[in-house]
């Protein structure tokens, strides 16, 4: 017999994938306003800080807005024209200038028409309607023939920019380098629609007959809605708002179609700049300090109360508000609770503005209770910053709040919160469990004036009589991460997902 040799048989190395992250190469980022140029609230602070953010994270990203004349000479001096082309509105035939600048390493584009952006103010022009359709189809056109740049996906921002999705979809799928194009739509602020007559929809829009459903919606023409519809992804700036969005108290009319299409909407919280909110740096502060140091902050509550003029009484917590001086902020729970609140051991200061009827409501409180009250009719920057750092608690029982950043903004500084379980406060404020010391915060949950003073004297009862349990209750609200990198990463997530 022959002997037979057989080769032993061994297994092929395993070779492993190269772990890749995923980003989408290009978004372009289109608002009605942007800082550092021009703003007028949150808008314009999300339009700086998120493209800055994403950029960070490995997405590239622009950001394109209308080249208002408000813009300061500072900037627009740092302009240059790009290009031009036009784009039909209605019976004309209208010129689109684009422009381009830099600022903290992110590229702006800006789109250029005297008539329409040569004006006073940004909003509440007669011709909104029209002004804000001729930037939907100007930015359409400035990508397909003018911009050196290709989005994967076009970020629109309320209802300033809630045409793109939809004149993308009826008017330029056709065009090469906008076929595949996604589009995300975040709401920041339901309340303001974009609604007009529904003429306009054929007169202005030029939208066909069968497309006018798309953005009809009451019988009004409704720019948001059209958004919500064609754009492929829509956020809201917290989970539990985009949750609650789809109940007809906060919503604004439009919760029937925001669960239609709740299958493609999510929430992602806002960030605060870490940078310019932050105690160890903030010039506005008497003493800096941070996390390490904060038992500085009572050298910046003795300074403060001799600045507004309030007996400094030591071991006694100061309660603070800066805010708008609304229902909406939860003012009428406030002034419904102020007395017994204010005939409790406790100090209380207001910053901000609002409607009359708080304001002289308050004014007569602080006559009252001149040693325990300070109303400030006013806002700065400088003082909110005092405030942050020198108060204990942070009253902030909104009757709805899409994300809000004061509750960030205080926890940064160590002043702990007391707010309302609704919106983006109940997902940054966790309630403190005085067992286990954990959590960042004291929440009560129905709108209800006895339910807001029993989260307070819980928070006023922890101060008094649980020092490790408040010291504990500091340390974790100022080591919270509220930047921007992690809503970046979320959004570069998200992006991905449509890719």
């Amino acid at each position: 017999m022959s002997e037979t040799k057989t080769k032993k048989k061994t297994n092929p190395p395993k070779v492993e994938a190269p772990k890749v992250e995923l980003h989408a190469r290009n978004v372009l980022f289109a608002a009605g306003e942007a800082g550092p140029f021009l703003r007028s609230g949150g808008l314009g602070d999300v339009a700086a800080a998120l493209p800055q953010a994403l950029k960070g994270v490995g997405v590239e990203t622009r950001v394109i807005m209308p080249l208002y004349s408000k813009i300061p000479k500072t900037f627009t001096d740092t302009m240059r024209f790009v290009g031009k082309t036009y784009v039909g509105l209605g019976w004309r035939n209208q010129y689109v200038g684009v422009f381009e600048s830099n600022a903290d390493g992110v590229t702006y584009y800006f789109i250029d028409n005297e008539y329409y952006f040569n004006r006073n103010t940004m909003y509440g022009q007669f011709d909104d309607a029209e002004r804000y359709a001729f930037f939907a189809k100007a930015v359409l056109e400035a990508v397909a023939n003018v911009i050196d740049f290709a989005p994967d996906v076009i970020h629109c921002n309320d209802w300033h920019t809630g045409l793109i999705p939809v004149f993308l979809d009826v008017f330029y799928r056709a065009v090469p380098k906008l076929s595949n194009v996604k589009t995300v739509y975040t709401i920041h602020n339901i309340e303001f629609q974009g609604k007009y007559d529904l003429r306009l929809a054929r007169e202005i829009c030029a939208l066909p007959e069968d497309k006018v459903t798309l953005v009809e919606y009451g019988g009004c023409l409704n720019m948001m809605k059209g958004a919500i519809e064609c754009a492929n992804a829509v956020t809201t700036v917290s989970p539990t708002y985009a949750n609650e969005l789809q109940e007809s108290f906060y919503a604004y009319d439009l919760d029937g179609i925001l669960r239609d299409r709740r299958y493609k909407i999510s929430g992602i919280i806002n960030g605060i700049d870490t940078k310019l909110y932050d105690p160890a740096t903030d010039s506005s502060l008497f003493v800096n300090f941070d996390r390490e140091s904060r038992a500085k902050r009572e050298d910046n509550k003795k300074k403060l109360c001799g600045l507004v003029n309030l007996p400094y009484r030591e071991g006694v917590p100061i309660i603070c508000m800066v805010t708008r001086m609304t229902t909406q902020k939860g003012f009428d729970l406030v002034l419904a609770a102020a007395e017994e609140l204010l005939d409790g051991e406790v100090q209380m200061v207001i910053l901000g503005t609002g409607e009359w009827k708080y304001e002289s409501a308050f004014k007569d409180l602080e006559h009252r209770y001149g040693s325990k009250l300070r109303l400030i009719i006013n806002f700065s920057k400088d003082l909110a910053s005092k405030l942050y750092g020198s108060c204990d608690i942070f009253l902030m029982p909104s009757k709805f709040e899409p994300c809000g950043l004061s509750q960030m903004i205080a926890m940064r500084y160590g002043c702990i919160p007391v707010v309302r379980e609704t919106g983006g406060l109940k997902d940054t404020v966790f309630p403190f469990n005085p067992e286990t010391k954990e959590g960042r915060g004291f929440t009560f949950y129905a709108y209800d004036s006895h339910e807001m003073l029993g989260a307070i004297w819980r928070a006023v009862d922890t101060y008094y009589n649980d020092k490790k349990g408040w010291d504990k209750l500091i340390d974790s609200a100022m080591s919270a991460d509220f930047g921007w990198e992690s809503s970046a990463k979320e959004y570069a997530k998200l992006y991905d997902s449509l890719l």
